[in-house]
């Protein structure tokens, strides 16, 4: 069964990997990002794989981009079943909480917790109507273990985490289920920036894609507020997408 799913930050990296992915299996697509280009290209890449796309230029960490964005994707499809928060940004790179100005912490931490919370807040109000939805955050390692010059990106992880495990509970009345995902190491320009003197092999995003059809799909009706691992997920079911 075709569904609507809605990936933030959809232009590069594990997004773009992920409208893809999904495009492959005729599900309706709807990403937004803050590079018009790229997100362009992807949109264009989607479509040829038969895809039905909505493609918008938007900040999702700013409620009136958010309104936007949704509504958009509301009307053109009617409804979201799946909301991927993927959008995040790691900051100025490898560096201590002491060498961070206020602004950049206050700005990573916005971006990163604020984005998630402010898309799921406007599309969970047509998940209820449905009752039915699942929403994925991202996460990371940094989320759940302090490393250092990771700053407020680990932060900002800390928060996702908690944030969705509270969420969860209240959503599951519902019939909406919310997990996050870390999907580990990955060849991207964000772990570029966060690690620039890499050098050990990395996997690459669309490698890491099995747990998020598993987590899209009605075989993970179950599932709330857990958090996966993409690296290790194996999928027993042999579910893909629905």
């Amino acid at each position: 069964m075709k569904k609507t799913i809605m990936i933030t930050g959809g232009s590069k990296g594990l997004g773009k990997s992920l409208a893809l992915g999904f495009a492959k299996q005729q599900h309706r697509i709807a990403i937004c990002a803050r590079g018009e280009h790229d997100l362009r290209t992807v949109k264009e890449q989607a479509e040829t794989l038969g895809a039905e796309v909505v493609a918008l230029k938007a900040d999702i960490s700013d409620a009136t981009d958010v309104e936007k964005f949704v509504s958009i994707v509301e009307d053109h499809f009617g409804s979201v079943d799946v909301l991927i928060n993927n959008a995040s940004i790691f900051g100025p790179g490898p560096k201590q909480h002491l060498d961070y100005t206020d602004e950049t912490f206050s700005n990573v931490l916005k971006v990163n917790i604020m984005n998630p919370f402010l898309v799921t807040k406007r599309v969970l109000p047509g998940m209820i109507a449905n009752r039915s939805g699942s929403v994925i955050n991202l996460t990371s390692e940094a989320g759940r273990t302090g490393f250092a010059e990771w700053g407020a990106y680990g932060i900002s992880k800390f928060a996702v985490e908690g944030m969705t495990e509270t969420w969860a509970s209240e959503v599951a009345e519902y019939d909406i289920r919310m997990n996050m995902v870390d999907p580990g190491e990955m060849d991207t320009a964000m772990h570029s920036r966060a690690v620039p003197d890499c050098d050990y092999d990395l996997a690459a995003p669309e490698e890491r894609l099995d747990v998020f059809f598993y987590l899209a799909s009605e075989q993970s009706n179950k599932h709330n507020g857990e958090r996966f691992e993409a690296a290790t997920f194996i999928n027993k079911a042999g579910v893909q997408s629905e």
